[in-house]
């Protein structure tokens, strides 16, 4: 077993580099479709609500299909570029983080990204009797796990809110 297994760590091996990254996991119960649940995170308008927790005023650019390109981006254009490495609508959308966009530029090569690149960032939706389970886990730096403990919760509370409200 690797040493970094017992403390909750996952090992990213991406560009021959390994990295030590802590796997973080989030749930909610949300009562409302799958489907339902599903348009609130990757609606244009209301993914911006959601996501202002961590950035008043964030929003994505994609196509959201599997094997496409992802900007996660700040009012300023600035952001991360990902890859969607896997989506089954109404039930999974699974990010790949590979670089920053910095000045309406990908960048994949700055020193910056090289803790986090090739994290992944899966979103997993279960329906049962008209209930939604969403789950989210995702890869952070050891240095990135307060932040996300502390507003990730707060994000899929506004998930539930906006989704339960109909």
């Amino acid at each position: 077993m690797h040493p970094f297994a017992d403390r909750g760590y996952t090992l990213c091996i991406f560009d021959l580099t390994i990295l030590a990254m802590k796997k973080l996991t989030f749930k909610t119960k949300i009562h409302a479709s799958a489907a339902k649940v599903w348009e609130v995170l990757w609606q244009d308008t209301t993914y911006r609500v959601w996501t202002a927790v961590f950035a008043q005023g964030s929003y994505a650019e994609s196509d959201w299909k599997e094997g496409g390109s992802v900007k996660f981006l700040s009012p300023t254009g600035d952001g991360m570029y990902s890859e969607i490495a896997r989506l089954i609508p109404h039930r999974l959308m699974s990010f790949r983080h590979i670089g920053m966009i910095k000045g309406g530029k990908q960048v994949f090569d700055d020193p910056s990204i090289e803790e986090w690149k090739g994290a992944m960032e899966n979103y997993h939706l279960s329906q049962k009797d008209g209930d939604t389970e969403l789950s989210v886990e995702m890869d952070v730096s050891e240095a990135e796990v307060e932040y996300f403990n502390r507003t990730f919760p707060r994000a899929l509370e506004k998930v539930k809110e906006i989704a339960e409200k109909g």
